[in-house]
């Protein structure tokens, strides 16, 4: 595992940016699952402002870690956000952007996407192979959309699961653990005093650490990569 702590989340999001320009510098090809939340959308506003030549992008294939079941116009949507904040302004190719289709039936589209996945990711021991997995973590110690009423998720056997947020209902698609386990490198994005609790349980594997999702996030054959601000690291 390696720790990165930053001053504050601008501060983070331009530490992972720089990461991300050496992954891509150092790459023929990405397949990358993204994450939603307020630290990847400044992420994606630092790439588009600072980094749009900087970043070869027909090297870059993106995918989702998990996706709300919404139309992509909705304000809820992963794939909305990434595209108002990012691909609107950088020019990627409408070939490299695999969009969970948020607005379809959520079953038959967990299905078609995990599909989606296998005919473009490479394979190794038998699970699709991202490059990279970007997380977030919940203050419940959720990821992806794995929350902890629904642990069967993190050893699910389908490369794509349904899960279901465990306060409103919303239906959600989600990359399965072993999935998000067989990447090259995952790295959570926390930023922000609310997360510190989990973050610090997390860690040092103190408290309730076993029944947060986030804490079984353990590549198999990968690196591991948590980016933090101070607030969430104190």
């Amino acid at each position: 595992m390696e720790l990165h702590i930053s001053k504050n989340p601008r501060a983070v999001a331009e530490d992972f940016a720089a990461f991300l320009v050496d992954l891509n510098k150092n790459s023929d090809k990405l397949n990358i699952a993204l994450s939603g939340g307020s630290t990847p959308q400044l992420l994606f506003d630092i790439l588009a402002a600072d980094y749009k030549k900087a970043i070869d992008w027909s090297k870059m294939h993106f995918y989702w870690g998990d996706e709300r079941c919404v139309p992509p116009t909705d304000k809820d949507s992963n794939y909305g956000m990434t595209k108002a904040h990012l691909f609107d302004k950088v020019g990627i190719p409408e070939a490299n952007i695999h969009r969970i289709l948020g607005e379809n039936e959520p079953r038959q589209e967990a299905q078609r996407y995990s599909h989606e996945i296998k005919k473009n990711v490479t394979s190794s021991d038998g699970l699709p192979r991202f490059d990279l997995v970007i997380l977030g973590l919940g203050t419940d110690g959720h990821t992806a959309s794995i929350f902890p009423d629904q642990m069967e998720l993190l050893k699910a056997t389908e490369t794509c699961v349904v899960a279901t947020h465990p306060e409103t209902g919303q239906k959600r698609i989600s990359l399965s653990g072993p999935v998000i386990n067989n990447a090259k490198s995952i790295s959570f994005l926390v930023t922000g005093e609310t997360k510190q609790p989990k973050v610090r349980e997390i860690l040092k594997h103190r408290g309730k650490f076993r029944t947060y999702p986030a804490s079984h996030i353990k590549p198999t054959n990968g690196v591991l990569y948590w980016f933090l601000d101070e607030a969430a690291s104190a």
